[in-house]
């Protein structure tokens, strides 16, 4: 019989997993040696859990199917939750795989090391962050457990649990099937496409928001085909930025309110029409709109429901939404004139002794692929994702919801894992104080990817908020002079000249990566940031209570 842990590799690799991210500790070893006696997933293992479940989050999104972390019992797993929250937040398929206790273990009466509370509190805590769990204590049990985590994790787009007693990995254990999704009310769905598709052609100025979970289902070319078809604008919203980059869809832009460009947010907010495809409606999508959407008043496609006005259609998967759109849209020709592509930035770097600003990091990135073509982006949160969005279209991945930091290093590294793609990634010096040191570990597989840390010695978006404190203020660190002892090339960047040079040695230099210490004065930030800092304090100010006219005056 095959061992449990193949037929896990197996289920995983159906359902599109391509590789493991993961750190060994002694409840895992069982699972990590059938995993490098199986040789079925590559195993990439790097040096602090968080960085793991980036990886792993970040191979899941850009390719699609599952991610999978695989961690230790209690200082492993609980290690790894922030990452998951971040996950279950932006849905996004990740699969934790944790070692656990033997049955024997957790019968002797001792107190067990990485025990916190019980011996379950680590599966409670895990139960708030997940979709779906499974304790594989029982090999006849296993494949069914397996395919219906495995398969949530897909059908929901959310993260999974599955907890291996560290006496299990090798047990002899079936094949894992495939369950089969709920079965869609083909009357409800025929009511919903045929109401939707109305109310679009009913509007004035309709338009299509895409989001994450356009992403999270791998449905970008048909809704990019559906885009066509409608000859209607098409936005992202600001956590979809890079959605339908590689595609010919009639995209507009990043819909950012007032902290974005003025027309396209007019276009939006003054829709009469607005279908949100797979959008989450949070604060960093709309809290900074110049006039609040009516959301009554716009077609939300989210969470497998759709909801228009006061009506109500559950259990109608964007997929399947999607498809039975297509079906009644006939194919048309090229995209009206109305719905042209967004045209590239054009801002072009001034490569002169001038110090480097954020906008000049988005202009060199922009002459950087409009003459070696687009690369992934993966970004971590603060002005340099906000810089980002001055960034001409392409793939991009970063935290825009949940807003954690420390993700872009990791992220990098797990989407060149997945994808063999050289990323560019975005990265304050902050963040990379947390994370960055993870690019030690990519001379061991092959990965190169260009880092881009904007070092302004301190969390300057918080600084924004708070420009008196001292507590955003950090230490200048010389990570140009750190690098090599990692593996890779560090470049000092100071001014403008410095930074196109470096930025052109990076891109012609594989098989190392490369770090680029852009050196930020304080205070220095993207117009876009400013731009929302500007509107959330304005927007966040009390409001004062209205005067009451004065009195007109009787006449005698």
């Amino acid at each position: 019989m095959v061992p449990l842990a193949e037929r896990l590799l197996q289920a995983l690799q159906r359902r599109g997993a391509t590789e493991v991210f993961g750190i060994p500790g002694d409840f895992a070893l069982p699972l990590f040696r059938e995993f490098e006696r199986s040789g079925r997933l590559p195993l990439y293992t790097l040096s602090h859990e968080p960085a793991v479940g980036f990886a792993a989050d970040a191979a899941a999104r850009m390719r699609g199917g599952l991610g999978v972390a695989a961690v230790t019992y209690g200082a492993g797993a609980l290690n790894l939750v922030n990452a998951v929250a971040g996950a279950y937040a932006e849905r996004v398929p990740l699969v934790v795989l944790s070692g656990a206790p033997a049955a024997h273990e957790a019968a002797s009466g001792y107190l067990l090391h990485h025990q916190v509370k019980t011996l379950d509190s680590q599966w409670r805590v895990f139960r708030e962050i997940t979709a779906d769990r499974a304790r594989l204590d029982d090999a006849q049990a296993a494949p069914l457990q397996i395919a219906r985590v495995l398969d949530a994790a897909l059908r929901l787009s959310r993260p999974v649990y599955l907890e291996i007693p560290r006496d299990m990995p090798g047990q002899p254990c079936a094949e894992v099937p495939v369950t089969e999704p709920p079965p869609v009310d083909a009357d409800a769905l025929r009511a919903c496409a045929d109401e939707l598709l109305a109310r679009l052609r009913g509007a004035q100025r309709p338009m299509l928001m895409v989001g994450v979970e356009v992403r999270c289902y791998g449905l970008e070319a048909r809704v990019a085909e559906l885009a066509r078809r409608l000859a209607i604008p098409v936005v992202t919203s600001f956590m979809g930025r890079g959605l339908l980059a590689d595609t010919e869809a009639p995209l507009l832009g990043t819909y950012l309110g007032l902290a974005g460009d003025p027309d396209l947010s007019a276009q939006v907010e003054g829709s009469d029409g607005l279908l949100l495809l797979g959008v989450i409606v949070s604060d960093t999508n709309f809290a900074v709109s110049a006039r609040r959407i009516d959301l009554r008043h716009a077609i939300q496609a989210i969470d497998g429901q759709v909801e228009m006005g006061h009506h109500h259609y559950p259990q109608v998967p964007l997929d399947t939404l999607v498809d039975a759109l297509l079906h009644r849209v006939p194919g048309v020709g090229a995209a009206s004139p109305a719905a042209a592509r967004a045209a590239s930035k054009g801002t072009e770097l001034i490569a002169d002794d001038a110090p480097v600003r954020p906008q000049d990091i988005a202009a060199a990135v922009n002459d950087l692929m409009g003459e070696h073509g687009p690369q992934p982006l993966a970004s971590d949160v603060g002005d340099c994702l906000f810089t980002a969005m001055d960034m001409d279209p392409t793939a991009l991945i970063a935290p825009g919801y949940y807003a954690t930091m420390g993700y872009g290093v990791p992220a990098g590294l797990g989407l060149q894992a997945a994808t063999g793609r050289r990323p560019l990634v975005l990265v304050g010096d902050g963040a990379f104080q947390m994370t960055g040191w993870k690019l030690g570990n990519a001379q061991r597989y092959g990965w190169d990817p260009i880092v881009l840390v904007f070092n302004n010695a301190g969390w300057e978006m918080l600084r924004a908020f708070e420009p008196a404190a001292r507590f955003n203020d950090l230490s200048p660190w010389d990570f140009a002079a750190m690098v090599a002892g990692m593996g890779g090339d560090g470049h000092l960047v100071r001014t403008r000249a410095e930074l196109k040079s470096a930025l052109q040695r990076a891109q012609a230099t594989r098989g190392r990566f490369q770090l680029l210490d852009i050196r930020l004065a304080r205070g220095a930030r993207s117009p876009t940031l400013e731009r929302f800092v500007n509107a959330v304090k304005r927007l966040s100010s009390p409001t004062p209570p209205p005067t009451r006219p004065p009195t007109e005056a009787r006449r005698p």
